[in-house]
């Protein structure tokens, strides 16, 4: 553990859709900001001004049926070894998420091994389990049974990686090497937790919140809700592990297309008569906000071109990153650990957009002295002096 802390103009369709891959243009697209319940979430700046007002109503949908071809092979704790990266301690970080955190992991081409590895010292702990959610699912059960919960949502992980639940239950049948590599984990060194869910709640139509769509409270139990559960869950996590700083993730944009393989729409139009997936993201804003912690935005367009006229680039079937695509959401990624450690200027987190034509795996990203002189000059002075172990003057 690293021993420093830094403290409806909507036009309704009913339908049944299937997401799969395809190419268009830049016009549809829903506005990102928007106000859901409870307040305002402005997630992409410059990037929401593109985006129009039309909202596609999914009566249901289909996830694509993706298979990780490097599922069945090993999984391992993953290190970066020391004598590459000479700092005073281990970094450790805890991954939780689905299927975009589980892919690759097999053969090490996940994305938090591929963080891990832009990471000096760091020990990397992945928990994703592909078609997961964030909330405690509805189709469940006794959410307050915890004697009997096996529900692997992210609120039950956290509830299992404290103890409040039997970890065993919920894991050892099912997925025994996220149970492994769980075991080896002690709350008390993890120095970041990273948060990544949303879009298999917004395929089970998971409620944003309590509030009903005219904005007015329900009974509903907050662990049936996007924001409940991810609130309820990182409470957990800072009742357990104080020291650690917690970085959520927006889920990934993507596209949608009905059965017959034309396209509907993307992540900004495509409802599933509780949201978009744009609004979950920005429900995710509303929990970072509230939670004080740090958000990376993989849904705006705001830290890459991941749009609908590169989809086919970054993701295999719409939905999942292809290994491109999460190489370049790694690098992104590891900008935060990086920046907030002292490895790297702070500069580098925002001054880093990849285009993916352009995008070399073993390029490390460098800011032009000149600029970081010009705009952040008590960095400059910093990477002058080779404070910065990952960016040496040149």
């Amino acid at each position: 553990m690293k021993k420093k802390f830094a403290v409806l103009t909507a036009l309704t369709l009913s339908f049944s859709m299937v997401l799969s891959g395809c190419s268009l243009g830049k016009d549809d697209s829903k506005e990102a900001t928007e106000y859901i319940n409870d307040e305002n979430v402005d997630a992409s700046d410059d990037a929401s001004q593109e985006i129009s007002s039309n909202i596609i109503v999914a009566d249901s949908l289909e996830e694509p049926d993706y298979n990780d071809p490097t599922a069945g092979a090993s999984v391992e704790v993953a290190e970066t070894p020391q004598e590459e990266n000479p700092v005073d301690d281990n970094l450790v970080m805890v991954f939780f998420g689905d299927s975009q955190m589980a892919n690759g992991r097999g053969d090490g081409t996940d994305i938090p091994t591929l963080v891990g590895q832009r990471v000096p010292n760091a020990t990397v702990y992945n928990l994703g389990i592909g078609g997961t959610t964030a909330a405690f699912k509805r189709t469940s059960a006794g959410y307050l049974d915890y004697e009997n919960w096996t529900d692997n949502c992210f609120l039950g992980m956290t509830y299992c990686l404290s103890g409040q639940v039997d970890r065993n239950k919920v894991l050892a049948e099912s997925f025994p090497d996220v149970l492994n590599t769980m075991n080896q984990i002690d709350p008390s060194q993890v120095d970041y937790y990273f948060i990544e869910y949303g879009f298999n709640d917004f395929m089970m139509k998971t409620p944003l919140d309590i509030n009903d769509s005219e904005g007015h409270p329900t009974d509903l139990p907050q662990e049936y809700t996007f924001y409940g559960s991810l609130s309820y869950g990182i409470n957990v996590l800072k009742k357990i592990s104080p020291q650690a700083k917690i970085v959520m993730m927006y889920p990934f944009y993507g596209i949608y297309k009905d059965g017959n393989g034309a396209y509907l729409g993307d992540s900004f139009i495509v409802s599933n008569g509780v949201g978009t997936l744009s609004d979950y993201a920005d429900k995710m804003g509303n929990v970072a906000e509230d939670q004080g912690t740090f958000i990376f935005d993989g849904m705006y367009h705001t830290k890459c071109d991941l749009y609908v006229d590169t989809q086919e680039q970054y993701l295999q079937d719409t939905v999942h990153l292809t290994e491109t695509g999460r190489r370049i959401m790694a690098r992104l990624i590891a900008h935060i650990p990086n920046g907030v450690e002292g490895y790297e200027p702070t500069a580098y987190r925002d001054g880093d957009f990849i285009k993916i034509a352009e995008f070399n795996p073993d390029e490390t990203y460098r800011m032009d002295p000149a600029t970081l002189k010009e705009h952040f000059s008590d960095q400059y002075d910093k990477y002058i002096n080779g404070d910065y172990i990952l960016a040496q003057p040149q």
